[in-house]
């Protein structure tokens, strides 16, 4: 199977007191480019992220945005601080000795001196966050490869027609250059017994410039190359996997062979056929940037 560079997946988990929302998507792209949109306390976890989201993705520009809930009511405490209590019971008794007052010092007001009481956020469980987040975002990446796989078959599907009518211009092409050479020499020969009237035609002459002709407009290599390269594509687009940069390459070369053509068509049919060629081969190297 082959796999398309644009997909989309969603996955929403809650355990416990916590809630995560996970959603991809990708374009394309030459390499893997991932962009990771989280809440702060979760970049200690991006590293894993990105290690797990390798197990599913090759190529392409993904966008990974993760939403998280906590309903927990006991995260955050409040903490008494004796020792800091003490101190100031010592200074405040200390006062009173030395100007001769009161200690009229009361629980009310020494629980408002700054850090008898603290507040204190519990460290969150590191395991149990990554544990369900995992399971999030594994969710989402598994949907998110099935999108790939269901467009990337219809891809698959929708080269190999491109591919077959290549051929077929192809084919055609093959077939009508041996008679553009048969119709030259033929040309060639009335125009010369029009020229020389009674006087013997130079066959051996004659064949040279009908070689000449035949070596400009030959396109036997090229054709020969060309039904290599859609067959080695049809056969890797069938065998799948990760192949968009091998099917590129093909295609450029592809396309070489096509200009090359081209170049050397002398006959309006094979020019017209030339460009069709080229232009179902651009077709085909647009949809390759689509696959993985």
């Amino acid at each position: 199977m082959i796999k398309s560079m644009t997909g989309f997946g969603r996955c929403e988990m809650e355990e416990g007191n916590r809630k995560f929302t996970v959603e991809m998507k990708s374009v394309n792209h030459r390499y893997l480019d991932m962009n990771i949109k989280m809440p702060k306390k979760l970049n200690f976890f991006e590293t894993s992220i990105r290690n797990l989201l390798k197990n599913y993705i090759q190529r392409g520009k993904i966008d990974l945005f993760i939403t998280y809930e906590d309903f927990s009511e006991n995260n955050i405490c409040i903490k008494y601080n004796k020792d800091v209590a003490q101190e100031y019971m010592n200074y405040l008794k200390q006062m009173a000795e030395d100007f001769s007052l009161d200690n009229d010092i009361r629980i009310s007001s020494l629980s408002r001196y700054p850090e008898v009481f603290s507040m204190e956020e519990q460290s969150p469980d590191e395991e149990q966050i990554w544990k369900t987040l995992e399971k999030t975002i594994s969710g989402a990446a598994k949907g998110f490869v099935e999108t790939r796989i269901m467009e990337g078959e219809n891809l698959r599907d929708d080269l190999i027609v491109k591919l077959d009518c290549m051929l077929d211009h192809v084919d055609f092409i093959s077939e009508k250059a041996p008679v553009i050479i048969a119709e030259y020499k033929s040309k060639l020969e009335e125009k010369v017994k029009d020229l020389l009237a009674d006087t013997k035609v130079d066959e051996n002459r004659l064949l040279m410039e009908v070689t000449i002709f035949a070596d400009k407009v030959c396109v036997d290599e090229e054709i020969v190359r060309l039904k290599s390269h859609i067959e080695t594509t049809k056969k890797t687009l069938l065998e799948g996997g990760s192949i968009g940069r091998k099917l590129d390459f093909i295609a450029q070369e592809m396309n070489r062979e096509a200009n090359t053509i081209l170049s050397k068509a002398s006959d309006l049919e094979i020019s017209n056929r030339a460009i069709e060629l080229k232009t179902e081969i651009e077709k085909v190297r647009e949809q390759i940037q689509n696959i993985e």
